[in-house]
């Protein structure tokens, strides 16, 4: 016979967002809950809403599996004695495992008899087990947890009902006083409690009172009622796919609906208006066949179609007012030149530490201005990034921006377009908040990609020379991010700018850093800092470890260098050549243990010392290697002039003692070693790697 077991937690409206990684956890933990107590099931659903979590187990099993317990015990040789008695360690073991002494059987392990248990324990019934089911709700987390009433328990939202039913019988529990029963409840405002009489009822119950519980079934059904609408009404719905999730967990009878708007709402920029419908009102936005913005809109309602013209009308009361002051704000920025906003930025705070954000732009653009330097631009992009290297936050002040704080850089994009700002200059105000997230978007332009660079390590450097320096999860000014977007930034574009170098100029220079003797204070933080974000980068990339902390010993901050180097020697592992190569290149760099190659730097090779052949051949591949390095810099070059070197090194070495006694040919095989070390290291410490 088949059997099924519903659970359900019944809460509070849950935020929309925590739902999805909630039900998950669920499932997941009950899976392993069964799991651990050997109770056998064909397949979970899970149902989630707003208000409550559920999980329909179909074809579990009527009991445990029965187990098969097997027990090692005493040696055989004293289990009796002389007489034939059992003795006291066999009768111990026996009553240790409920068993009489006759059950007991032997077995030889290593030439050594030994008495054992072997018996079947029948397993429990799963209604039995099922009322530790308490334990799994109890066991959830989240990130956000809130208490009620007097209890001292934490949770999501306060509970309001548990289901517990296997098949027809409900399985009993309690949490907080509240019982485990067969009463789930419909829509809040539609529906009704309903008596379950068996599990497999929930799904169809639960829509008689206007609650489909399935999430991917709500999903599908806003979808349909999208496309009808976009098909009788002869436009384009944009369905963003976040924001369509969100809706699915925010309803629980879904149905939707078309609203207007005034079309000399159209005036506003198509960001303010995305964002004002999508992410203030939970609105999907309608355009036509071309793309362009319609004055119209979806909604989606939880409820039924009844009154639904009352409802359109609400929600276009509530956008019309938005829009209002959106254009009014339009409208008054326009009035503002630039120069005036960039004046009131000498008002703004970035940090009471750190003075406002007008001398943030100042810093940042001669930041800018040295890595444009460094990246040789056009001098139109040197222009251009000058220009908005003056201006590239003054929308900071604007209205626009102070109702919506999530369009930073969008508005001052379109105000200086406005204004007769280069278009790649505008388009940078945007491109430099970019990456907004870890895995974003970058920039696609020059200038923006430079202007976001440098604003971000001024950010980096200015907190770290004041010594907020994030640890463990404390993360304040989202420094980590921030440094993600600028190894992302550097590595995506192939900048070949050493950040060592580019620290000293910062700390020696004038006018680029808020703190120059803080951040010389704190380099070696910085330095790790940054270290650790190119090593999260490389794991996001699957390279090993190892590789990750071989690259990490390359002395020069290069992000583009150091990604590289790791990423030739993660495309060569599986060669056939590399194992070699690496134990023969390692052997090379452990020469330098206790040696300081420092000792040996600008002293040239004496070839009149040279005892063999090998050394000469050497010799002269490693003259060529360094001359075809400093001309290309190309690492995976270097790598295959490094296999062709191999087999010269294990020549050299089995014929070519270095530590000897005679002092000058001692020191002229280190010089000679030395000149191949600086190429080594370009790949940073080979003896990291596992081989």
């Amino acid at each position: 016979m088949n059997h099924n077991y519903l659970i359900e937690i019944g809460l509070e409206e849950m935020p929309a967002n925590v739902i999805n990684d909630s039900i998950e956890q669920f499932k997941n933990k009950t899976a392993d809950f069964l799991k651990s107590n050997k109770i056998n099931y064909s397949k979970i659903k899970d149902f989630s809403t707003p208000r409550r979590l559920a999980l329909l187990v179909e074809n579990i099993a009527e009991k445990q599996e029965d187990l098969k317990v097997e027990a090692k015990g005493p040696a055989s040789k004293i289990a009796k004695d002389d007489a034939g008695n059992w003795s006291k360690a066999a009768l111990g073991f026996a009553h240790k495992n409920q068993v009489s002494p006759d059950e007991l059987t032997t077995t030889t392990i290593k030439g050594t008899e030994y008495l054992f248990v072997k018996k079947n324990v029948p397993g429990k019934k799963t209604v039995e087990i099922l009322p530790r089911i308490k334990e799994v709700i109890e066991s959830l987390t989240f990130k956000t947890r809130m208490r009620w009433a007097n209890n001292s328990f934490e949770y999501i939202r306060p509970f309001h009902w548990f289901v517990s039913l296997f098949d027809n019988e409900v399985v009993p529990f309690s949490i907080l006083g509240i019982e485990a029963s067969r009463t789930t409840r419909g829509h809040r405002f539609l529906g009704s409690e309903i008596e379950l009489s068996k599990a497999e009822d929930y799904e169809r119950a639960l829509k008689e009172q206007y609650v489909i519980a399935d999430q991917k079934k709500r999903e599908a059904t806003i979808l349909d009622q999208i496309q009808t609408l976009s098909s009788e009404n002869h436009f384009d719905v944009q369905v963003d796919h976040s924001l369509l999730d969100e809706v699915v967990n925010i309803v629980e009878y879904p149905t939707a609906l078309m609203g207007s708007f005034a079309e000399k709402y159209l005036e506003i920029p198509d960001a303010v208006l995305i964002t004002s419908m999508k992410d203030n009102q939970r609105y999907f936005y309608v355009t036509n066949a071309n793309g362009k913005l319609l004055p119209k809109f979806v909604a989606v309602r939880n409820g039924t179609k009844d009154h639904l013209e009352n409802v359109i009308k609400g929600n276009e009361k509530v956008l019309t007012a938005r829009l209002e002051d959106a254009l009014f704000f339009y409208r008054e920025d326009q009035q503002l030149s630039i120069e005036e906003c960039v004046e009131r930025l000498k008002h703004v705070n970035f940090h009471d530490e750190l003075g406002n954000i007008y001398d943030k732009m100042r810093r940042s653009k001669k930041i800018a201005l040295l890595l444009a330097d460094h990246l040789q631009i056009s001098s139109k992009q040197r222009d251009n990034l000058a220009q908005v290297g003056d201006i590239y936050d003054f929308d900071l002040v604007t209205q626009m921006v102070g109702e919506f704080a999530e369009l930073q850089g969008v508005m001052g994009e379109i105000y200086a377009k406005l204004k007769g700002i280069d278009e790649e200059a505008a388009g940078a105000i945007f491109e430099h908040y970019l990456p907004i997230s870890a895995h974003g978007p970058l920039p696609e332009t020059v200038v923006g990609s430079i202007l976001a660079v440098a604003d971000k390590l001024d950010t980096l450097l200015s907190f770290f020379s004041i010594g907020k320096i994030p640890s463990g999860s404390n993360d304040p000014y989202a420094l980590r991010r921030q440094t993600i977007g600028i190894v992302r930034i550097m590595s995506h574009n192939h900048w070949d700018i050493s950040l060592t170098d580019l620290f000293k100029e910062l700390i020696e220079g004038e006018g680029y850093l808020i703190d120059p003797a803080g951040l010389k204070n704190h380099y070696s933080d910085i330095d790790h800092f940054i270290r650790d974000r190119i090593d999260q980068q490389l794991s996001e990339q699957k390279v090993s470890h190892d590789l990750s902390e071989t690259v990490r010993a390359i002395n020069d901050l290069n992000p583009t260098e150091i990604e590289t180097a790791a990423q030739v020697l993660n495309r060569h592992r599986q060669d056939e050549l590399f194992v070699s190569l690496i134990q023969n290149l390692s052997r090379v760099q452990r020469l330098f243990k206790k040696e300081n190659p420092a000792d040996y730097e600008g002293k040239n090779v004496n070839s009149q010392l040279f005892e063999n052949d090998f050394e000469k051949q050497l010799h002269e591949e490693v003259v060529e290697i360094s001359a075809d390095w400093q001309k290309n810099h190309d690492l995976d070059k270097l790598y295959e002039k490094f296999e062709q070197l191999t087999p010269t090194i294990i020549k050299y070495f089995n014929a070519t003692m270095i530590n000897v006694d005679d002092q000058k040919l001692r020191e002229n095989r280190y010089i000679q070693m030395t000149q191949l070390l600086n190429l080594i290291k370009n790949f940073g410490d080979l003896t990291q790697i596992v081989i």
